[in-house]
């Protein structure tokens, strides 16, 4: 066995969600899932088959997102996971129930927009997601100044009142 880390390659503000299913039908769920919570999302999707033909099924409803999600699916290269790019302006808070309600969804690693490796082990059968590093370690541990700033950024951009 063999363990590799490989880099998410995207747009340093691009948001997008790293997960695992387990059945075919995920491609389309996963679709439905995301025009039917917010209209209008502009989204690319890729799935990796792991058995049959094992193709990187993908969908969507923007083509260069569409393509940058097969392109980090393929590298990834593990069954059944996959990846969801959200375009500008869209975010996983807002999608991420109705993906885990996916009948299909086994789990999710990440849903950010940081710079992410994904840890993956390599058998001779193939290939799993063991995790993923999502940004960087903290610095410290925040102080009375900290906590209110960020309660005043989750008010500030709608997310409290």
């Amino acid at each position: 066995m063999e363990l590799l880390t490989v880099p998410i390659s995207k747009p340093e503000a691009t948001n997008f969600i790293l997960g695992q299913s387990h059945f075919i039908k995920t491609v389309e769920d996963l679709h439905e899932a995301m025009v039917g919570t917010v209209p209008g999302i502009k989204f690319g999707l890729a799935f990796c088959e792991a058995s049959g033909k094992r193709l990187v099924r993908r969908s969507g409803t923007d083509a260069d997102l569409i393509e940058l999600a097969s392109r980090n699916a393929s590298a990834i290269g593990a069954g059944h996971s996959f990846m969801i790019v959200l375009g500008d302006g869209f975010f996983p808070v807002n999608v991420l129930n109705a993906i885990k309600a996916v009948p299909e969804v086994c789990r999710i690693f990440c849903a950010t927009a940081n710079p992410t490796q994904v840890v993956v082990a390599e058998t001779d059968q193939g290939r799993a997601i063991l995790g993923v590093v999502d940004g960087f370690g903290p610095l410290g541990v925040e102080a009375e100044e900290d906590v209110q700033w960020r309660k005043d950024l989750l008010r500030a951009i709608g997310y409290k009142a």
